[in-house]
């Protein structure tokens, strides 16, 4: 950097002192030849002034806040990089909890699922037992009133019909020969079902 302002103070001097030269004498006082050192020499301390001035104190500080941008810049990218991995580590321990937690989730519900078949099994045999029970009772109830219902029957019809021949005849029958007739019909009736 120093050597690059101390390259364009001497080619300004150079141009300015090649411009002087070629302008015509008797014009400006700056482009006279005699005052020419003069100008120099202030030129030379001027520049050299300012170019202490620039390289002591200006540029160190220029060129340290652009350090230190840098540097923090490198520090921000640094953080920015930690963060990043941080939060794909913690999207990672989510999505292995979230797994975790699906499959603890279809173990329970399998393990629900079975005792509840396990207990829907249980009530269905018993209820089948219960059922078999109530059947076997009604079918013997049946058979009860299968062999005491020709009977019962018989009985009825021979009350009925003696009820029903005194009211017609307005006498009394005898109730052997009503009885026998009933039960004539109902071995027909039986013999006729039995395809006899």
């Amino acid at each position: 950097m120093q050597k690059r302002v101390i390259f364009q103070i001497f080619t300004f001097s150079f141009v300015a002192i090649n411009f002087a030269q070629s302008a015509e004498s008797g014009g400006m006082p700056q482009l006279n030849p005699e005052f020419w050192f003069s100008q120099v020499f202030w030129l030379i301390i001027t520049f050299g002034i300012l170019f202490i001035v620039l390289s002591k104190f200006i540029l160190p500080k220029i060129s340290n806040n652009l350090e230190t941008r840098k540097s923090q810049i490198l520090e921000n990218i640094e953080t920015a990089e930690k963060q990043r991995e941080e939060s794909e580590n913690k999207i990672k321990e989510f999505e292995k909890i979230i797994l975790e937690s699906k499959i603890e989730a279809k173990n329970y519900f399998n393990e629900t699922r079975q005792k509840v078949l396990i207990e829907i099994d249980k009530k269905r045999i018993a209820l089948e037992k219960d059922i078999d029970e109530e059947i076997n009772v009604a079918e013997e109830e049946i058979k009860a009133l299968r062999k005491t219902s020709h009977d019962k029957i018989n009985k009825i019809a021979i009350e009925t019909s003696t009820d029903l021949i005194k009211q017609l005849i307005g006498e009394d029958v005898n109730n052997s020969s009503i009885s026998a007739i009933v039960e004539d019909l109902s071995r027909k009736n039986k013999d006729s079902q039995h395809g006899v």
